[in-house]
């Protein structure tokens, strides 16, 4: 059934929908199956996404119209479809009135993509208009509340070098608490991996204890706070709030200095809302292990690691993981560097539409996979700042001396770009991120060739 004379409406024109403050605007990679029209296919997917079914029923009456998802602009040849969404179809909590982002996963990616006359489908971008962004949460704590706690400037606050406790699993409370020490006596940041939690080797009651302990210690020694990211993750709300609970009891007068981590992808935006809305003091952390099952570039539905970034800001994390930009182990682009500025900035463009965020408190760009003290400078350079936090697990535990000179070797190389020095010449003075070249000569030889003979090291 042909439903485009009701879901399409291609005389509508963006601006004009942006300028009326009613819409959520949508931009997809869509193409259909084979016999059927573009624009037909995806006048069903605007009619799945909103009032619509694949039949004419009789209980549709105007007002009923007044809310369907129109299709308003078409680019076949490049398999792009923008579908406009009225604000009043998103579902309101009864308790605030406030929205869900699960409503609008519901509607955006709900049932379309997997209907009959659609091959694939991927979320590019969306656009929020002020009256529809009102009502997320938008982060409580961001990374100047870290930034003040480490006695830093508010503004341009700098790198925060953190790691992840490796292995990843498989410690003990006592090797893993000793981990922590180790790290902190040189770095600021340590979270804990996404599926550390409270496996029967390690208890989290014995274990989260003995890393309070641990940061008191490094404290004590350094004269510098420290910060822990700690996982709270779980299938039951209440297990969270039990989790956290022991947590910021633990820490006692450190409590602050600790964030909470979920795995937002797999627990679902409840699970983000939860902790956001509990915890108002601490930082969000939302960990996205899993999200390349929908968000790989090699990947034709669900939606793109933009999308998922910055659905994160709505929600209120407070900093979520963005990957390396091609500079780590994990899959990316130099060009994700859009993903950083969409979340960490006020206003930004994605790659369909220009988004103002209206004073909400940003999300601080999170650095993991593969970094090292090598490939800092380059990815600086790329992004273009340094005012990211940075969890190195093999790029602080692997260097050869020990975890805080890996620490330190992190914190020299943002010094070094932030200078504008050469690497080489500023490994010459800078013991720590020289001795990074030795700890991890496969990328030295990649990314510094000839370094042997620069700085005298030969095997």
């Amino acid at each position: 059934m042909d439903q485009s004379g009701r879901y399409a409406a291609l005389d509508l024109r963006e601006e004009e929908l942006i300028a009326g403050d009613k819409h959520v605007l949508v931009a997809y990679l869509m193409k259909p199956k084979t016999g059927y029209g573009y624009l037909e296919a995806a006048a069903h997917f605007a009619a799945e996404s909103s009032t619509g079914t694949n039949v004419e029923v009789s209980t549709t009456d105007d007002f009923t119209k007044g809310v369907d998802a129109l299709v308003y602009e078409i680019d076949e040849a490049n398999e792009i479809m923008k579908i406009a969404y009225p604000n009043d179809l998103f579902d309101r909590n009864i308790i605030d009135d406030k929205a869900m982002l699960v409503s609008f996963l519901t509607l955006a990616i709900g049932n379309n993509q997997g209907m009959g006359d659609i091959a694939y489908a991927k979320m590019l971008d969306f656009y929020v208009p002020k009256s529809f962004m009102d009502l997320f949460d938008g982060p409580n704590v961001d990374i100047t509340d870290l930034w003040r706690m480490l006695g830093r400037p508010v503004v341009d606050g700098g790198y925060i070098a953190g790691t992840i406790i490796k292995p990843k699993l498989g410690l003990r409370p006592k090797p893993f608490a000793e981990a922590a020490y180790q790290f902190w006596l040189g770095g600021d940041f340590i979270k804990n991996d996404e599926p550390q939690g409270n496996q029967v080797f390690a208890p989290l009651k014995e274990t989260i204890p003995l890393v309070a302990d641990a940061m008191k210690r490094a404290q004590d020694e350094t004269g510098e706070v420290k910060l822990f990211s700690a996982n709270i993750t779980a299938d039951d709300h209440y297990e969270m709030l039990a989790r956290g609970e022991f947590i910021l009891e633990a820490f006692g007068e450190n409590a602050k200095q600790v964030a909470f981590l979920v795995d937002g992808y797999v627990g679902g935006p409840g699970m983000v809302t939860t902790a956001r809305r509990n915890f108002k003091d601490q930082y969000l952390h939302y960990h996205r292990a899993g999200h390349g099952a929908v968000t790989s570039p090699s990947t034709k539905r669900g939606y793109t690691a933009f999308v998922l970034a910055k659905m994160s800001r709505l929600q209120g994390a407070s900093g979520i993981h963005v990957g390396t930009m091609g500079y780590g182990k994990m899959e990316g682009e130099q060009d994700d560097r859009n993903i950083a500025y969409m979340i960490e900035r006020d206003s930004a463009d994605g790659p369909f539409y220009h988004q103002e965020w209206h004073g909400m408190k940003p999300t601080t760009p999170i650095i993991s996979g593969g970094m090292n003290a090598l490939r800092l400078p380059g990815f600086f350079e790329n992004l273009g700042h340094g005012n990211v936090i940075n969890t190195a697990g093999g790029g602080s535990y692997g260097h050869i001396d020990s975890p805080a000179a890996g620490a330190v070797s992190l914190r020299q190389a943002y010094e070094c770009w932030k200078a504008g020095a050469d690497p080489i010449e500023w490994a010459k003075e800078h013991k720590e991120f020289a001795r990074a070249f030795e700890s991890f000569p496969g990328d030295a030889d990649s990314i510094f060739p000839g370094w042997r003979d620069k700085l005298g090291v030969h095997k």
